[in-house]
């Protein structure tokens, strides 16, 4: 039985050492990422399903998936657009569960979180959270990429993986869709006239 002689017992201790040391640095790198991109998906998520608690479900989800990549991510500077395009996927595939089709919460119901009364333009933004979950799930995500995360049509369809032109008529299609739910109730979201003009 051959034993390691000081020089090899010496090398793969240094290995453990680097590799304990690579390790703590990444996490430090995952922590100091999800301090500062935390709160931003699990309000892009809510957009998105309309439940807090759904919300931070898929936000758990985003950062346990790319905790697992954390280490196979090479640039880190494209982080956002992966994060984005994790919580999308999860956002897409949570409805096909089994287990979430059996009850659904419903904007009004007291489950979700409460928003005081008294924050500013909060009666609107009732209405356009409310509007925004009564149309399919796909236009949903397409505007939320367009007009809250403020992508490029591009953009959008790369994270979606599709074509521009179909976010562009998803895009026009959704957002006819709120018009049609909302009915007029907020003029930001009434159709141009011809030559442009709002």
């Amino acid at each position: 039985m051959s034993h390691p002689t000081e020089d090899g017992k010496g090398r793969v201790e240094a290995m453990a050492f680097l590799r304990l040391g690579s390790r703590r640095e990444y996490e430090e790198e995952f922590v100091a990422y999800y301090t500062a991109r935390g709160d931003q998906l699990r309000k892009t998520a809510y957009l998105l399903c309309g439940d807090w608690h759904l919300a931070q479900d898929l936000t758990q989800i985003t950062f346990t998936k790319l905790y697992q990549a954390w280490r196979r991510i090479e640039r880190h500077d494209v982080l956002d657009q992966y994060a984005r395009r994790v919580l999308l996927r999860a956002f897409l595939d949570e409805r096909r569960r089994p287990w979430r089709r059996e009850l659904s919460t419903e904007p009004e119901s007291p489950a979700l979180d409460s928003v005081s009364q008294d924050a500013q333009g909060f009666p609107e933004r009732m209405l356009l959270r409310t509007a925004l979950m009564r149309i399919p799930k796909r236009r949903r995500a397409v505007l939320v990429l367009r007009f809250w995360m403020d992508l490029s049509t591009e953009q959008a369809a790369d994270l979606l993986g599709c074509s521009a032109s179909t976010i562009r008529s998803q895009t026009s299609r959704g957002l006819d869709d709120l018009r049609d739910v909302l009915g007029g109730a907020l003029d930001d979201l009434k159709r141009p006239l011809p030559g442009g003009r709002p």
